[in-house]
């Protein structure tokens, strides 16, 4: 199993995603989306970056039930009810994303959403991993 980033140097700099990630030999595991719910169902966290790593962490949980590791995540989508406040905070979740998940960025996109399933989440996470 492999997976290949991919960041040509005729696009911007690729800071916290990789441009493109492709997968040869491995299974692909679908990772539903995740927010800052514990095992109980209520939301933890009041902040942006609270709830990230809560979610962030849910998502490596699920990941990691499949047999996989964040190494192996080709794609992560995130949901966030306020982009500017994303943006603005991003420094810091980048602080998570490499504390929980390494330097090994998938392909990425955030996608400014008016509300989540739960009213009081902020963000959510899926993805799709190649596992090998």
């Amino acid at each position: 199993m492999s997976l290949e980033r991919i960041n040509p140097a005729s696009l911007s700099p690729a800071t916290g995603f990789s441009h493109a990630v492709t997968v040869s030999g491995s299974r692909l595991v679908f990772l539903a989306g995740q927010t800052a719910l514990d095992v109980d169902g209520k939301v933890v966290g009041a902040t942006l970056v609270e709830q990230f790593e809560q979610a962030l962490t849910n998502l490596l949980t699920a990941l990691a039930a499949a047999g996989g590791t964040p190494k192996d995540l080709a794609r992560v989508t995130v949901y966030a009810t306020d982009v500017a406040d994303y943006r603005e905070r991003a420094p810091e979740l980048g602080r998570i994303w490499r504390r929980l998940a390494g330097r090994d960025y998938p392909a990425m996109a955030v996608i400014g959403a008016v509300r989540l399933w739960d009213e009081e989440c902020l963000v959510e996470l899926d993805g799709v991993a190649a596992v090998g």
